[in-house]
C-alpha cells in the first residue's frame, strides 16, 4: 500500500485516539522531551470517565495536563522511571511514585513485563519516505515499548530533532494504530543559564587533571558535569569521545572546540553515543539529522560490557551525600525523592573495568538548607531514608572542592580518613569524633 495513503488511513484527532484508554489501563507517556503534548490535553479532557489509569513516563520537562485535573487521585496516577522537578512535587501531591530500577533495564522489563502498556502515546518526527517515525531525542527504551503496547499512537512533531542511530531509533508506519497531529510549541529545554559556581569549578579541576588524551566521556546532568565540559573545551584535550546515557549541552560544546573526533573509540569509532538527549536550543539543532551523533538503546549504551570495552572510559556523576564508609546516596535526602538509581551504577562498574577507565562521583562538600544553614554533605552515615545509590565496594574516585581521593581497595578506616579529608573543614573534626564511634578510625602516619 501507498505510504501516504496509510499515513491518511491512520490519521486521526487527539480526541478520538484517546478513547482507546479505558480504566484500569497502563499507559505509557514516553520519555522526557517526546512525552505527548495534544494527546495529553486530550486525555485530561475525559479525566471524569475515566479510574485508576496508571501512567508511565519519566523527567518530565512540562506539567501534563493530566496532572492538572480536579481530584487527580481519583483518576491518574503517575510512575516514573527517573524524577525532575515537577514529578517530586507530584509524589509530595500523592499521585506519583518512583519505580525503582537500573535505567538499562528497561527494554528487558518491557519485553518481559506482565503489566505491558494497554496504549503507548508518545511524540515522534514525520514519516520519512521509508515510513519511519522517528523517536527524536528519545531512543532510549521506546522501541520495547512499542514491541510490548497493545494500542500504539503517535503524536507528530515537526519541531523534534531526527536522531539518527545504528538500531532502534524509530517504528515503522504499519506498526502505528493511530497518527495525530497538532500545535508543538518550540522543543522543551533542559538548562540552566547560572554561570559555573566557584565550587564546581574547582571540583572539574581536579577531575580534568585526571583526563588523558583520546578518553571518551560520560556527564551525567548537572553542574559539576557541566563545568567538567565547560573547563575540557578550554584545556589541550584533543580527540576524546563520547558514549553517554544523556547527550548534554556540553558535549555541543567541545564538539564546537574541536575537542571531540572519537577517532581512538574502540567501538562506534567517530560516533557520538547517547541514548536521550536533553538540553538547549543549541543542543537540538546539532543533534538533528548529524551522522556524527548515534542514538541508540539503553541497554547498549548502558551495558557495562559495552561501556567496559573503551579504553580510558571516564564516568562523571553528581552525588546528593556520602558516608564515612564511601557509600553514595544520588536519589534522596532522607525520605524525599530527588532523583533516581538511572545508569550511574552501570557507569561505575563499567568505567573501573574498561582499560585505563575512571569514574568519578563530585559533589560540594556542603550546601545550605532551607534555613540557610550550612550542612555537610559528608556525614557519618547516609541520613534515615536514603537510598545507596553506588555500594561502598564500587566507588572509585570521590571528588569535592576540598579535593579527591581513590577510595577502591581501601580498608574502612583509610577510606574513612580519605572522604573526611574532602569534607568541609568545620565539620571534620566531628566526623572524626563520629568515625571513632562506629570503629571505623585509625590515623595514619603519612
Amino acid at each position: 500500500m501507498d505510504l501516504n495513503q496509510l499515513y491518511t488511513q491512520k490519521l486521526t484527532s487527539p480526541e478520538n485516539a484517546v478513547k482507546s484508554v479505558q480504566s484500569g489501563h497502563w499507559v505509557d507517556y514516553g520519555w522526557t522531551a517526546t512525552t505527548p503534548i495534544v494527546l495529553d490535553k486530550a486525555l485530561a479532557a475525559r479525566a471524569n470517565e475515566l479510574t485508576d489509569v496508571k501512567f508511565r513516563g519519566g523527567i518530565l520537562m512540562w506539567t501534563p495536563e493530566i496532572f492538572k485535573v480536579d481530584n487527580v487521585k481519583e483518576h491518574f496516577s503517575w510512575n516514573s522511571w527517573h524524577m525532575s522537578g515537577i514529578e517530586r512535587k507530584a509524589i509530595e501531591d500523592g499521585f506519583a511514585f518512583y519505580a525503582p530500577i537500573r535505567y538499562s533495564e528497561l527494554p528487558r522489563y518491557y519485553r518481559e513485563s506482565k503489566c505491558p502498556p494497554d496504549v503507548a502515546m508518545f511524540q515522534v518526527t514525520p514519516m520519512d519516505k521509508h515510513g519511519y517515525f522517528n523517536f527524536g531525542p528519545s531512543v532510549s527504551h521506546m522501541m520495547a515499548v512499542c514491541e510490548t503496547a497493545k494500542t500504539i499512537i503517535v503524536e507528530v512533531n515537526e519541531n523534534l530533532p531526527r536522531c539518527l542511530g545504528g538500531f532502534e531509533a524509530g517504528i515503522h508506519i504499519s506498526k502505528v494504530d493511530m497518527i495525530v497531529e497538532g500545535e508543538h510549541p518550540n522543543i522543551a529545554q533542559l538548562g540552566s543559564s547560572k554561570a559555573d559556581s566557584e565550587i564546581d569549578q574547582k571540583v572539574a579541576q581536579l577531575i580534568v587533571d585526571e583526563i588523558p588524551n583520546g578518553a571518551c566521556l560520560q556527564l551525567g546532568i548537572g553542574g559539576m558535569p557541566n563545568a567538567v565540559g565547560s573547563l575540557i573545551a578550554k584545556s589541550d584535550l584533543m580527540d576524546l569521545g563520547v558514549h553517554s546515557e544523556m547527550y548534554v549541552d556540553a558535549f555541543v560544546d567541545l564538539s564546537v572546540s574541536g575537542k571531540i573526533n572519537g577517532s581512538r573509540k574502540n567501538i562506534d569509532r567517530f560516533r557520538q553515543t547517547y541514548a536521550f538527549a536533553a538540553g538547549t536550543s543549541k543542543l537540538y539543532n546539532f543533534i538533528d539529522n548529524n551522522p556524527e551523533c548515534m542514538a541508540a538503546p539503553i541497554n547498549y549504551t548502558n551495558d557495562i560490557k559495552t561501556i567496559s570495552s573503551l579504553e580510558n572510559f571516564m564516568s562523571i556523576n553528581n552525588a546528593v551525600e556520602v558516608d564515612l564508609f564511601g557509600q553514595i546516596n544520588s536519589e534522596t535526602a532522607g525520605i524525599r525523592h530527588i532523583s533516581g538509581a538511572g545508569g550511574q551504577l552501570d557507569f561505575v562498574l563499567g568505567a573501573y573495568l574498561a582499560k585505563g577507565g575512571k569514574s568519578f562521583i563530585c559533589c560540594s562538600s556542603t550546601y545550605e538548607n532551607k534555613n540557610g544553614v550550612l550542612k555537610s554533605r559528608i556525614l557519618p552515615t547516609l541520613e534515615m531514608g536514603s537510598i545507596v545509590t553506588d555500594t561502598r565496594a564500587n566507588v572509585h574516585y570521590l571528588v569535592t572542592e576540598y579535593g579527591k581521593a581513590n577510595l577502591k581497595g581501601l580498608s574502612t578506616w583509610q577510606k574513612c580518613e580519605a572522604i573526611i579529608s574532602l569534607a568541609h573543614p568545620k565539620f571534620r573534626d566531628e566526623l572524626i569524633q563520629e568515625a571513632e564511634k562506629l570503629k571505623i578510625w585509625r590515623k595514619s602516619n603519612k
